[in-house]
């Protein structure tokens, strides 16, 4: 590499962008893994078309991966790219309006025939100059012809050579930013070897001959170089938000002795957590795929009433199938995770687009006098913390919890400490050993208004379960309207009484002043960065991001009570703002809200937000 050409960079987003089919989430998560492996702070975002298969070429069919990399920790995956590779014309005309002023941009000039571009939908044969794309730096070499020429010698088909192009992209953008090709190469290898050793060295011969040919045809004026995040100290490694979800389910097994058991029904973008939890058998974890929604969660339930850490995950279209028997749950008061990771409705709506949709449905979706736990993970990484958080309450507090993820925060990766298990609490539920002197009562309550958690087999304490209304404390079938008023109220009081246990409301920035800016769940980052941007501007704005939803914490109304105007920023119609004034009437609560099934973006969030304070 020619270092006079070396540039220092502090941070760069790069969007890899093509049909579903050209590999674009494979190459932008070995670029972002390469980049946390240097040590630099990352933050993805994938973007899948929301058809299953598209017509090839087309606009509806463009799969994107976008990464933001940096030397300090990064809180999003950005706005606006500095680097766009697009391995068609579609995937150029889908991202022209990601672009930053003055951006790279990588299209594979095979692609540019009058075929493609007629079908990506452009007017004209020249889209470059349709897009108004001349005072930008494109980049137009024949990546798949090069492909085929770099691998005509392996041996393998056209069609398995063709489909190594996006290897060539990857190599051309290691070259364009300093990064080492080990970490891919290794990758290919172990996923390929075994099967097709002829496929591994295949891509990683294109990921050769994209660096070369980066490096020797100078057709980049520059090349880039990013330092590592002063990080805390640890053992990192990348993980996205499913992923995260899944193994804070095992820490909270381990740390409450209680086996994991998942009783599913896949669906986008809920599946991985799954199919995560699936591989941990050696860590003694159960799953069932259930033949549906209601299935999943039935098991659950049954999981739970024989001792079990039981979970159930699905997105918003199963959430609202689950609900009969999350009510089965909430009256036999057992302790249950149901992990909601939301995307764009209503029915099949936006399958593989992100919203905050579900919040009226996850408090109150259930018939009857019905209340359950919400808790809401903000991060990638968040999503452990939550997952062991919120059965850490539903094991404690022998009740339903609802964990919010959405599809933004789900899918998307970030580098993570990884926690050692003396950094979490231990998790002790009410486990009913032995029927005390005078009987058993299956329903008498601890300091916490939790039930005993009585697991069957045990002799003397046998009770009865099941969904008609229970003795207060027998637990026999009662239709007596006093108890049922009694035992309204108490299942309501109970999860009332979890906001004595969780962690009082933090703010960012100073704890009074013109502006709060208040979040919940996965739009923490944009919101963060949006708040830092206008405070470094002398402006007075603070944040609060909300974790937990049901109950809220109990400082809340003290925190609202500092600020002269509360904005509510959130991805759906303004859900959290309406619970917000039903909880507290006293304040006035302004909404931002987005329903695209995109995230925020922190230049639109800082528009709004500037209109505000104007």
């Amino acid at each position: 590499m020619d270092n006079k050409n070396l540039c220092e960079a502090q941070e760069v987003v790069i969007r890899f962008s093509g049909d579903s089919g050209d590999g674009m989430q494979l190459t932008g998560t070995l670029f972002s893994d390469t980049s946390a492996l240097m040590g630099n702070g990352i933050s993805t975002f994938p973007d899948y078309p929301a058809e299953i298969r598209a017509p090839q070429g087309t606009v509806a069919g463009v799969s994107g991966f976008q990464v933001h990399f940096g030397a300090r920790k990064i809180d999003n995956p950005g706005d606006y790219c500095d680097v766009l590779v697009a391995m068609n014309p579609a995937a150029l005309k889908a991202n022209r309006k990601w672009l930053k002023k003055g951006a790279t941009v990588i299209i594979d000039g095979d692609s540019l025939t009058e075929e493609h571009v007629k079908r990506a939908g452009f007017e004209t044969l020249d889209p470059i100059a349709e897009l108004g794309l001349e005072e930008y730096n494109v980049v137009i070499p024949d990546i798949t012809t090069m492909t085929r020429n770099a691998l005509a010698q392996t041996g393998l088909d056209n069609k398995s050579i063709v489909k190594c192009k996006n290897m060539f992209a990857l190599g051309i953008c290691f070259y364009l930013f300093n990064r080492p090709e080990d970490h891919a190469k290794s990758y290919l290898q172990s996923k390929f070897a075994k099967k097709n050793p002829a496929i591994a060295e295949a891509n990683a011969l294109a990921i050769d001959a994209g660096y070369n040919y980066a490096a020797n045809t100078h057709q980049f004026a520059n090349t880039y170089t990013v330092a590592p995040a002063p990080l805390e100290k640890g053992t990192y490694r990348t993980i996205n938000g499913n992923v995260a979800t899944a193994w804070g389910f095992c820490a909270a097994s381990e740390k409450s002795g209680r086996p994991l058991f998942c009783g599913s029904y896949p669906i986008t973008p809920a599946t991985v957590i799954l199919e995560e939890l699936a591989k941990r058998k050696d860590l003694g974890v159960k799953t069932v795929q259930a033949e549906d929604e209601i299935a999943g969660i039935c098991t659950a339930i049954g999981a739970a009433f024989a001792g079990d850490l039981a979970v159930t995950t699905t997105s918003g279209p199963g959430l609202s199938l689950k609900s009969e028997a999350l009510g089965l749950a909430v009256m036999a008061e057992l302790p249950l995770v149901v992990v909601d990771v939301q995307r764009g409705g209503p029915s099949t709506g936006l399958p593989t687009k992100t919203e905050q949709s579900d919040l009226m449905q996850a408090l109150y979706g259930r018939n009857g006098e019905c209340p359950a736990a919400v808790v809401a993970a903000s991060s990638p990484s968040d999503c452990f913390h939550y997952a062991f958080t919120a059965a850490k309450i539903a094991m404690e507090h022998m009740t339903p919890v609802i964990l919010l993820s959405d599809g933004f925060i789900a899918n998307g990766s970030e580098a993570w400490r990884i926690p050692s298990m003396s950094e979490y609490p231990a998790i002790v539920p009410p486990v009913a050993e032995s029927a005390p002197e005078g009987g058993f009562m299956p329903y008498a309550r601890d300091e916490k208004l939790a039930r005993s958690w009585a697991f069957p087999g045990k002799e003397g304490l046998e009770h009865r379960i099941g969904g008609l209304e229970k003795h207060a404390l027998r637990g026999c079938i009662s239709h007596d309207p006093d108890n049922h008023s009694r035992m309204v109220r108490m299942r309501a009081a109970k999860v009332a009484k979890i906001a004595e246990y969780i962690p009082r409301q933090e703010v960012f920035g100073d704890i009074e002043g013109e502006l709060l800016v208040v979040g919940w769940g996965g739009t923490r980052g944009h919101l963060r960065s949006a708040v830092e941007k206008l405070r470094s501007e002398g402006k007075s704005v603070s944040h609060t991001q909300f974790n937990y939803i049901n109950p809220l914490p109990t400082n809340t109304a003290e925190i609202f009570g500092r600020f002269r105007r509360i904005a509510v920023c959130e991805l759906n119609e303004g859900q959290f703002a309406a619970y917000l004034r039903q909880q507290f009437p006293q304040f006035v609560f302004e909404q931002i809200d987005k329903c695209e099934g995109q995230p925020f973006t922190t230049a639109e969030l800082c528009d709004k937000l500037n209109a505000l304070l104007k």
